[in-house]
C-alpha cells in the first residue's frame, strides 16, 4: 500500500483486478457516449443551420444535471454503489436503443439523451466515491489520472471519427452501438466490482442533520469548509476553458472547414489533456501538484485569449489542446477534495461537484452558441478564457492564502 505523499504509476492501478473492471467499463461506454452526442449534434445543425439550436443540443448532454447533480446522487450513499451503477446502465441500454428506432423526430432524440444524461448523475456519483475505496494513497491520483485518459481517449476517437462514422452508417447504427456499450458496462461491473454496502448510516447523522432536507446537507457541510468549497470552484472551472466545444461547428465554419473539422476542433481538447493528465500525474510529485494547482488553473483559461488574434485552425487546434493540458489541475484539486470528503457523504459531494461542472458547461455552451451567432465564435473563445482567468486568479490567492496559513 503507497502512502499520499509516494508517487505511483500507472502500471500499479492496473495490478487491481477491481480497477482493472471499473476501467474497462467505463471505456466502452465513453466512446458511445461521444458518438451519440456528435450524431444528435451534427444532425440540428445541418438541418437547422443554427449555432443556438447545435449549442442546445450538445447541452442536451449536460443540462440535466441541473436535477441530478445533488438529488439523484444521494442514490450513491443510500444504496449499494455497484448496485447503483448497473441499474443505471441497464435503464440507459432501452433509453438508447430506443433513441435508434427509425422515425424518431429530433425533439424526441434530445429528450431521450437528456434522460440518459440525468442517470449519468447518480452513476458517476457511485463511481467516484467508490474509486477510493479501491484505490488507496497516491493510487487514487494515478487512477483518476488513468480515466480522465480514458475519458479523453474516448472522446478524441468519438468525436474525431463520429461525423464520418454516422455519415457512413447511420445516425440509428451508431445509437444503437451506444446501447451495447451499456450492456457490456453493466456485465462487466457485475462481474468485475466487489459489492459494498451502502455507505450511508442514517443513525451517525446528529439531530439537526436529520431534520434538513438531505438534498442539501452536501451542499451546506462543502460551502460551509473554505478548502473544500476553493477545491469545488477550481474544478468548475471547467466551462470556460472548455467552451470550444460548444461552438465547434460554428468556430469550423468561420475557418471554412465542414464537419471534419468541427470534429477536430472537439478532439484537440481531449487530446491535449491526455498529455497533460499523464505528464502531470506522473512525473510530478504530490506536493508540488497541489503548489502548480492554482497558476495552472489560470493558464488553462488564459491560453484561449490567444484566439483574439484569428488564428488558422492548425494554430487554434494547438490552442484548445494547450489549455486541456494545463488543465490537468484537477487532478490535485480531485485528490485533495476526496481526502478531505468522508465516505458516508462522499456520492453527494462528488454528485454535487460533478453537478456543477455540468450544469455550468450547459449554461456556458448554450451562451456562447448565442453569442456565436451575433459576434465571432473565436472572440467568444477569447472572452470565455479572459474571464476564467480572472476567476482563476482569485481562486489561487485564495488556495495560497490557505495552504500558507
Amino acid at each position: 500500500m503507497t502512502t499520499a505523499s509516494e508517487r505511483s504509476r500507472f502500471g500499479d492501478v492496473f495490478a487491481i483486478g477491481e480497477f482493472r473492471a471499473l476501467w474497462l467499463a467505463y471505456l466502452v461506454s465513453v466512446a458511445g457516449d461521444q458518438l451519440a452526442l456528435v450524431a444528435v449534434t451534427v444532425l440540428v445543425y445541418n438541418r437547422t443551420h443554427s449555432p443556438l439550436l447545435s449549442a442546445l443540443a450538445y447541452s442536451a448532454g449536460f443540462l440535466p444535471w441541473v436535477i441530478g447533480g445533488v438529488s439523484l446522487a444521494r442514490l450513491a450513499d443510500a444504496y449499494p454503489r455497484r448496485a447503483v451503477m448497473v441499474a443505471c446502465d441497464v435503464i440507459r441500454i432501452f433509453l438508447v436503443a430506443a433513441m435508434a428506432l427509425p422515425g424518431a423526430p429530433l425533439w424526441a432524440l434530445i429528450l431521450l439523451l437528456a434522460v440518459v444524461t440525468l442517470l449519468d448523475s447518480p452513476f458517476r456519483a457511485a463511481r467516484s466515491a467508490m474509486l477510493p475505496d479501491i484505490l488507496s494513497g497516491d493510487r487514487y491520483v494515478m487512477g483518476t489520472a488513468t480515466m480522465q485518459i480514458t475519458n479523453r481517449i474516448g472522446r478524441t476517437a468519438g468525436f474525431a471519427v463520429g461525423g464520418a462514422l454516422v455519415a457512413a452508417v447511420g445516425a440509428r447504427s451508431a445509437l444503437s452501438a451506444d446501447a451495447a456499450t451499456f450492456a457490456v458496462s453493466a456485465l462487466l461491473l457485475r462481474i468485475g466490482v466487489q459489492g459494498r454496502p451502502a455507505a450511508a448510516n442514517p443513525r451517525r447523522q446528529s439531530p439537526s442533520e436529520k431534520d434538513r432536507p438531505e438534498r442539501f446537507l452536501a451542499v451546506r457541510r462543502v460551502f460551509g469548509d473554505a478548502q473544500l468549497r476553493t477545491l469545488m470552484l477550481l474544478g468548475w472551472l471547467i466551462p470556460f476553458y472548455v467552451v470550444p466545444e460548444g461552438v465547434a461547428v460554428p468556430y469550423a465554419h468561420l475557418l471554412h472547414g465542414g464537419s471534419g473539422a468541427a470534429g477536430l476542433v472537439l478532439a484537440s481538447g481531449p487530446a491535449g489533456a491526455i498529455v497533460g493528465s499523464a505528464a502531470f500525474s506522473r512525473f510530478v510529485d504530490p506536493a508540488r501538484r497541489l503548489r502548480w494547482m492554482g497558476p495552472m488553473a489560470v493558464c488553462s483559461c488564459a491560453v484561449l485569449s490567444l484566439c483574439l488574434l484569428g488564428p488558422p485552425l492548425a494554430a487554434s487546434l494547438f490552442i484548445f489542446a494547450a489549455a486541456a493540458a494545463f488543465s490537468a489541475y484537477q487532478l490535485a484539486a480531485n485528490a485533495a477534495f476526496v481526502a478531505a470528503v468522508p465516505s458516508s457523504w462522499r456520492g453527494q459531494a462528488f454528485g454535487l461537484a460533478n453537478g456543477g461542472m455540468n450544469v455550468g458547461q450547459s449554461a456556458w455552451f448554450i451562451a456562447a452558441g448565442a453569442l456565436a451567432s451575433v459576434i465571432s465564435p473565436a472572440v467568444v473563445i477569447a472572452l470565455s478564457g479572459l474571464i476564467g482567468t480572472a476567476v482563476a486568479a482569485m481562486l489561487a490567492i485564495a488556495w495560497r492564502d490557505k495552504t500558507a496559513g
